[in-house]
């Protein structure tokens, strides 16, 4: 086919396709990475809530549908680094039982077809690259883990430590979250070199001064800057994949840059543009050999859609809260099961985690128009400066009736929750914590952003379209994360998980790219000719690539 030929071609720049081409980039192979978006410009927007959190000035424009006809904005974001632009870098390693079958009210979780002694290594590699911040022991669902964290947790401010202390005394557990960022502090405070600086716009915002571990800032850049192998193709969208003749391999890919025709070749290809997209993607490259899409023999394509049953919470301190740098307290002391319990319910809740701070244009602008009620004046900043904000997750049940999938040239999704009866209880127990803890117990929904509720166009934790699996008939990928029917054509984004636990999936994409990257250079013949991973200096950066912009 024509174009440029490349020994692998990487779709997608976010957690998955920019940590293999960070990887691979160290074989010396030549190695092209293709992002749908561009740089994102670096501006005061960036942290504006406003812009950001009301308005989604940052998400894609695209329109969808759901199962009632019903049209809505999807919450992606299109950038090199894609969605990890704009992550809270909440990176979680599943639970070793996460990786088995658990029973839940409404379903079974199903197990991996790989266990957690496998990936074990890959997530330690993965908190190395990432520079995750934590303290090990403290979570009391932690899984085992061979060595400490590299980096010392991010400390708690005042208020979120007077939390800590409150929940310890009421027997509780709580620990700090494994944050990835670039931080470096002295007495609770950053240092003058730290490109963190513990501001309130971390989770949620694009980080203008680089202190977020995102895809691009610690994958992308050092690899485009120390391996001249690898390429970066932006404003690049594939409309499809190519197959050969016989339809058991995928020779390129074919789209658009800048409108015009692209195309380009591989002996190797992997699609990591995020669950939503990679499946679409596949649905799109259907052939005379693979009429149902590419990969899906199975009729499993776009099917299993899983994204967490999510809250963001906001409730009122009985004292002021003037953190700025909320997002460092979890609690999963309900992980599995609530231990109180009293009746024959038994089963897991989930997971408790601080979430970034709301200030007065997010109350002003999601509405809380039961609480506001009682303020004639609605006085949005004296909220704002009272709230505590939490986000609360469950694990939701694969379905194949929730999928994604094209009808009539437009994109539909379909989406039936689960596990709500686990999620109401979870909140419940919050409830019964803030009481103890200085802090009213009512719990009022940032219903715009993620409220109780959550839209169909939060796509925040998407995963399962595409799951791995032993058996073709009921999988779309193999263990390694190769398409059943295909040769060539490898899935690293969340798209793999055939369940998703009740935490942030990041670390686990992260983990799994490198996991699948040895297999590629394996494949690559590359074992003679690399040492393994590096990481690159990321202790003194040169001028990020986003400044260009």
């Amino acid at each position: 086919m024509p174009g440029e030929r490349y020994d692998v071609i990487i779709i997608g720049s976010g957690p998955g396709g920019g940590t293999m081409a960070w990887r691979l980039a160290q074989t010396g192979k030549r190695i092209l990475l293709v992002e749908r978006g561009d740089y994102l410009r670096r501006e005061p927007r960036n942290w504006d809530s406003q812009a950001v959190i009301v308005d989604g000035y940052y998400q894609a424009s695209e329109t969808w549908y759901s199962s009632d006809g019903k049209s809505f904005h999807p919450g992606l974001h299109y950038y090199v680094g894609g969605n990890s632009k704009f992550y809270g870098s909440i990176l979680f390693r599943l639970r070793e039982r996460d990786f088995g079958e658990i029973r839940h009210q409404d379903g079974l979780s199903p197990a991996w077809p790989v266990g957690y002694n496998e990936f074990e290594p890959y997530y330690q590699a993965a908190e190395e690259l990432f520079h995750v911040h934590g303290l090990r022991g403290e979570d009391p669902t932690e899984p085992w883990a061979r060595k400490p964290y590299a980096h010392p947790p991010v400390s708690h401010e005042p208020r979120i430590q007077q939390l800590f202390d409150d929940l310890k005394r009421e027997g509780h557990q709580p620990f700090h979250l494994p944050v990835g960022v670039r931080l470096v502090e002295r007495d609770g405070q950053p240092v003058s070199t730290s490109p963190c600086i513990k501001c309130e716009s971390f989770d949620g915002f694009p980080c203008p001064t680089n202190g977020k571990s995102d895809a691009q800032v610690m994958c992308v850049d050092p690899a485009l800057r120390d391996c001249p192998n690898l390429t970066l193709s932006v404003r690049t969208y594939v409309e499809r994949l190519v197959t050969n003749a016989s339809g058991t391999s995928v020779t390129g890919i074919e789209g658009t840059r800048d409108g015009e025709p692209f195309s380009a070749s591989a002996d190797l290809v992997v699609v990591a543009c995020g669950a939503l997209s990679s499946a679409l993607l596949m649905l799109r490259s259907a052939t005379d050999r693979h009429p149902d899409g590419l990969a899906n023999g199975s009729g499993q394509v776009g099917r299993n859609y899983m994204r967490h049953n999510n809250s963001t919470v906001l409730a009122i301190s009985k004292i002021p809260n003037p953190t700025r740098f909320q997002k460092t307290l979890g609690l999963n002391d309900f992980y599995f099961g609530d231990p109180d319990t009293r009746d024959s319910w038994d089963f897991p809740l989930g997971h408790i985690q601080m979430v970034g701070k709301s200030d007065g244009a997010q109350v002003h602008g999601e509405g809380l128009p039961g609480f506001l009620q009682w303020f004639p004046e609605k006085p949005f900043d004296w909220i704002a400066k009272h709230s505590v904000d939490f986000w609360l997750t469950s694990e939701d049940i694969p379905k194949p009736e929730n999928r994604i999938f094209y009808r009539d040239g437009k994109v539909h999704l379909d989406l039936t929750e689960t596990n709500d009866e686990a999620h109401r209880r979870l909140r419940q127990k919050l409830r019964e914590i803030c009481d103890k803890t200085h802090i009213h117990p009512h719990l009022f929904d940032r219903s715009l952003y993620l409220g109780k509720n959550v839209p169909i166009g939060g796509t925040a934790h998407q995963a399962g379209t595409l799951r791995f699996g032993t058996d073709p008939a009921t999988s779309v990928l193999d263990r390694d994360c190769k398409a059943h029917a295909l040769d060539n054509l490898y899935v690293t984004d969340a798209s793999f998980f055939p369940s998703i636990g009740a935490v942030n999936p990041t670390l686990t994409i992260i983990a799994n790219a490198l996991r699948v990257a040895d297999h590629l250079i394996a494949r690559l013949d590359a074992h003679d000719e690399i040492p393994p991973p590096r990481l690159f200096d990321h202790t003194d950066p040169p001028e990020p690539l986003s400044a260009r912009a």
